[in-house]
């Protein structure tokens, strides 16, 4: 009997697919452990909580730190994903890499419909990497879950060992920003509570 097994790609591998064609232009992709895979499309409440977060980062951090949004980062060989925001400190404007994981302060994602694999796989993923915060925007409980603290499983596997549920109406300070809060009524689009 023979073992069948998926082929796993590396970033090298991975940007020369891209290089030779093999994506479409709008195809919204990441790499993820070896594995290339499809993003799902975003919705409203997605879009809008998005670009709120993005607006309000964008006042708060007034050029501390280079906000990305949509932008992938490097986190291995293997892994380059296209987290929803994430907040890194300034270095070179990131002209030549993409940002290691040395160089993050937080990871975000929005989640409505991914909210199981930004929970499981991402989580995992970015707790491994050693991403020190992470935040989940949850749309289908109306929250924000922040993770911090990542660790090894005794048995195996990466999670954080802090997790915090804010709601909508709360402040949260912004990691490495002692002095920076952030209004998550400001973030949660109104019509959510609908």
């Amino acid at each position: 009997m023979t073992a069948v097994t998926a082929k796993r790609f590396s970033i090298a591998e991975y940007h020369r697919l891209g290089e030779l064609g093999f994506f479409e232009p709008d195809d919204r992709i990441e790499l993820i452990r070896g594995e290339i895979i499809i993003m799902a499309a975003k919705g409203r409440f997605h879009s809008d909580c998005n670009t709120l977060l993005v607006e309000e980062l964008i006042i708060l951090l007034a050029r501390r730190a280079r906000l990305r949004v949509q932008e992938p980062i490097i986190l291995s060989d293997e892994s380059e994903p296209e987290p929803d925001l994430v907040i890194a400190r300034r270095y070179d404007n990131y002209l030549s890499p993409h940002p290691l994981a040395a160089d993050i302060l937080l990871v975000i994602e929005v989640s409505d419909s991914t909210l199981k694999y930004d929970r499981r796989t991402k989580l995992s993923l970015y707790a491994e990497s050693g991403i020190s915060d992470y935040w989940i925007f949850n749309l289908v409980d109306i929250q924000l879950e922040m993770h911090s603290e990542p660790y090894q499983k005794q048995r195996g596997g990466f999670d954080y060992r802090v997790k915090r549920v804010v709601l909508p109406n709360e402040v949260v300070v912004i990691p490495g920003f002692p002095d920076l809060s952030l209004d998550l009524s400001a973030v949660f689009p109104a019509q959510m509570g609908e």
